[in-house]
């Protein structure tokens, strides 16, 4: 297996060709974050036609099923240093080693994820959640349950080509996904074909068939490009998990917590009732589909960045540059959120109350986007830098220890309502992005830290 987009581990000249190839990485990976995003959009905006209960219920079993597997892909994401690093240094060893490792750990983390995932009754009634919502969201979970798998592998291969410098064969697999998914919604949501109208069951079945295909196609391109094919005999079954945990789980741990914080706002948002958890389904589906695209210059970020610091370049000019491309692109998208939030809402669903909810949570949603858009580039940034337990205890900071306690506090205790969940929301990404920002000054003057163990010449093939 030779370097697979040879040239991306080469540091620039200007800013301008910085700028030129951080897009080259961060235009494919953006595409597919949006793909990917694209799934819950459809998922809301076709559940949504059937009524605000449905589409309250299509959320809360898309948040208890996604909160499953954030630990999932945050251990996946956690894998970039090592590959990235491993990939810029040229040592096909410890990329082999990684991959390897890196899909046993994986699929440890996927057992209690299924588990959690067979038991969701007693769950959401612990959380409060009306008997209605409870009854809706029970079988689109366990459907949901036969996705774990194939979403662990889709997680770990997407970030092993993407720390090759190779974004596109994700991109493809998530194209591919949208489309099964989208036929798959049509088919089985409203019933065609002679199939009959499942409705929410429909849509988690359509997820199942959608994810499978994903990964599908992403080991087909895989294993058919020369390139990247893995060497597993490189390997040679010294994946040193102890060292894959040190570095992944950390990240694993911040994702989680960063979604879990979304996750529990849901809930919050919830106890007010199934129209303001429609809006709040509305809305964050709307942030969040804004997030994909900083969230995909935060992939190119760790590549380039994790690429430069492996083959033992400088790194601090791409670190910047990421940053300010991702608080750019939520400025405007900020602008949108405030200017324009019920021309944003309308198409996800019917419901006037519904609509009329979710235009008072969007400009809320307007005043964190900038603080998200600079969190998860620096993240990204962190992460390529080989620095990944530092951002996870910002995270704890951020999200329970300020954001959701003061969000709690606004909407129960001040009389906010759901609107003030997501004042803690967005206070929460206020400092999580301040002290992310402190943390990266550090790392730029120590230089980064070297998280792969060189490899002894290999031999063989």
């Amino acid at each position: 297996m030779s370097r697979a987009n040879p040239g991306v581990e080469i540091p620039s000249q200007s800013t301008m060709d910085e700028v030129r190839r951080l897009l080259s990485l961060a235009f494919p990976a953006v595409i597919a974050h949006l793909g990917g995003m694209l799934m819950g959009v459809v998922d809301v905006a076709m559940v949504g036609q059937l009524g605000e209960v449905a589409l309250a219920q299509t959320s809360m079993g898309h948040t208890y099923s996604f909160a499953l597997l954030l630990p999932i892909l945050g251990l996946a994401i956690g894998l970039d240093p090592l590959f990235a690093q491993a990939f810029g240094a040229h040592d096909r060893q410890a990329v082999a080693r990684t991959l390897g490792g890196g899909l046993a750990i994986v699929g440890l983390a996927c057992i209690p994820a299924v588990l959690i995932q067979l038991q969701p009754v007693w769950v959401l009634r612990a959380m409060g959640q009306t008997e209605l919502v409870v009854e809706g969201a029970t079988p689109y979970i366990l459907i949901r349950t036969l996705a774990i798998p194939g979403f662990a592998a889709f997680a770990v291969f997407r970030q092993y080509a993407q720390a090759a410098g190779r974004m596109w064969p994700g991109t493809v697999a998530v194209i591919v996904g949208n489309v099964v998914n989208v036929v798959a919604n049509a088919i089985l949501i409203y019933g065609l074909l002679g199939v009959p109208a499942l409705g929410v069951v429909g849509a988690g079945w359509a997820t199942v068939c959608s994810n499978t295909a994903m990964v599908a196609v992403l080991l087909g391109i895989v294993f058919w490009d020369r390139e990247l094919r893995p060497n597993w005999a490189l390997a040679k079954r010294d994946w040193r998990l102890g060292r894959l945990v040190t570095v992944a789980g950390p990240v694993g741990l911040q994702v989680g917590l960063e979604g879990w914080g979304f996750s529990i706002a849901t809930v919050l948002v919830g106890t007010f009732g199934e129209t303001w958890l429609a809006a709040n389904a509305v809305a964050l589906t709307l942030a969040s589909l804004a997030f994909m695209v900083p969230l995909g210059i935060s992939s190119a970020a760790a590549t380039r960045v994790g690429n430069l610091l492996g083959a033992g370049h400088g790194w601090r000019r791409s670190a910047w540059i990421s940053i300010a491309m991702g608080a750019s692109v939520m400025m405007v998208f900020s602008a949108l959120f405030s200017l324009i939030p019920g021309v944003l809402a309308w198409p996800f669903v019917e419901s006037e109350a519904a609509i009329a909810a979710a235009i008072v949570l969007l400009p809320i949603a307007a005043g964190f986007a900038l603080f998200d858009g600079v969190q998860v580039v620096t993240f990204g940034v962190l992460r390529g830098a080989g620095d990944t337990t530092v951002p996870a205890i910002a995270n704890v900071v951020g999200y329970y220890v300020i954001g959701l306690p003061i969000g709690a506090w606004l909407a129960y205790t001040a009389g906010f309502g759901a609107a003030g969940v997501w004042m803690g929301l967005a206070i929460a990404l206020a400092c999580v992005a301040v002290m992310l920002l402190i943390r990266l000054v550090w790392t730029i003057r120590r230089g980064g830290f070297l998280v792969v163990e060189p490899s002894r010449p290999a031999t063989g093939p």
